[in-house]
């Protein structure tokens, strides 16, 4: 079996952005995909454009930051599907602000949504995985876990510890057939970095040697090839998709 084709794959945030993206590239790939976030009226529009388009996909309420919410809808997941095969961790959310006026509950809201819910969901699905023999998890973080990033020390610390925790995950688990990999995006035009004003955009796409945004597609497209069955022998990865921002 090449790619994707036949197997069950959980996105979680993919009522828009590049949660939505990577839902599509999977069913246009022949997965059957469990789209996962907090606002169901948009998951239902990301279940009707996969079912228009001829894939299979249906739709969880999922509120990473809720450790009740994780339990429930996994368990909800594997009920419907009995497997969860390709596992995408991409919700994530930002409260910037400077290190030195940085509330603590902005601290613990994006360490607990980002890090913690990806850990959670993934030791929720983990056991069942690993009896299937066959796996992969896709840990989404960002081109400011691998530099740091001034006014965001809350988001660049949980997307870093997002790359240590993958590679040990990659670890235990790569005698049982299950990959566990990074990909870090740079700069993409997605609902989360709208909120930029022109003088930060130009300053941005100054560090993009590619001299370009990237879009939610090329990260969807990134994701599709790790999830396949051709990647098999990558693990412990982090796919750097920023057009040259970081290159390391």
């Amino acid at each position: 079996m090449a790619g994707v084709e036949g197997r069950i794959a959980l996105v979680t945030g993919a009522s828009q952005g590049i949660g939505r993206a990577v839902a599509v590239e999977l069913a246009k790939g022949g997965a059957t995909v469990a789209v996962a976030a907090r606002n169901e009226a948009k998951l239902a529009e990301v279940v009707r454009e996969i079912e228009a388009a001829g894939g299979k996909a249906a739709a969880f309420a999922l509120d990473v930051a809720s450790e009740a919410s994780i339990h429930s809808s996994a368990k909800s997941v594997l009920e419907k599907f009995g497997k969860v095969e390709i596992l995408v961790n991409n919700a994530g959310i930002t409260r910037d602000g400077l290190m030195l006026r940085m509330k603590r509950p902005d601290w613990d809201d994006v360490l607990g949504t980002n890090l913690t819910g990806a850990f959670l969901l993934t030791q929720a699905l983990l056991s069942a995985m690993m009896k299937n023999r066959w796996g992969r998890i896709i840990n989404l973080s960002s081109v400011v876990g691998r530099t740091g990033q001034g006014g965001q020390v809350n988001y660049a610390a949980s997307k870093a510890g997002l790359i240590g925790m993958t590679r040990s995950i990659a670890r235990e688990i790569a005698s049982r057939g299950i990959t566990a990999n990074v990909i870090a995006p740079g700069y993409i035009e997605t609902p989360m970095t709208s909120v930029l004003n022109e003088a930060q955009r130009t300053a941005m796409m100054a560090t993009i040697p590619a001299g370009r945004a990237g879009t939610d597609a090329e990260i969807a497209a990134a994701v599709r090839f790790l999830a396949g069955e051709e990647a098999g022998y990558i693990t412990g990865a982090v796919l750097d998709v920023n057009g040259g921002m970081f290159m390391g």
